[in-house]
């Protein structure tokens, strides 16, 4: 029972070794999402190794009277379903600032958050890759930014891959 146990879990090691080889060192491209106004974000991933990668994300929020900036840093463990279909999760947090300006009302502040992250995505034959994910966010020092404390961004992505 022991060998068995120990040759099913090497076999594993050696399938998550291989599927990781298909994907792309780098990826560069947009999350186009919707959280409070941080709709687009210039999106970047790195891979580390094996099946790990570090997603940064800047997000600009331009609006009547908020102006924001929102960098996020999400550990993801990826894993291949089929083909170039692959899922992924992870965890991370960020930091960003705001500024309200509004006739005789102004104020600003800074915030940091944790997040939460689980998608799916495509990659192409081409260097090409699309992927839709949920990203729960829950931001520590916000109180006059938000009214809770709670985030939820759904965002697509699309992204050129290269070496």
């Amino acid at each position: 029972m022991k060998k068995t146990i120990l040759l099913f879990g090497i076999l594993i090691a050696f399938g998550c070794n291989i599927q990781s080889q298909n994907v792309s060192k780098n990826a560069l491209g947009l999350r186009l999402g919707d959280n409070d106004g941080f709709g687009g974000e210039l999106s970047y991933q790195r891979k580390l190794s094996g099946n790990n990668r570090l997603e940064l994300d800047l997000g600009i929020r331009d609006s009547h009277y908020v102006n924001a900036l929102k960098l996020a840093a999400i550990y993801q463990w990826y894993w291949k379903i089929e083909g170039g279909l692959n899922w992924y999760a992870g965890v991370g947090g960020g930091i960003g600032s705001w500024r309200y300006e509004r006739k005789n009302d102004n104020d600003n502040g800074s915030f940091g958050f944790v997040a939460g992250d689980l998608g799916i995505e495509y990659d192409f034959d081409f260097p090409l890759q699309i992927s839709l994910d949920l990203r729960p966010e829950f931001y520590l020092n916000s109180d006059e930014y938000r009214d809770n404390n709670y985030g939820s961004d759904i965002g697509l992505g699309i992204r050129y891959r290269f070496q």
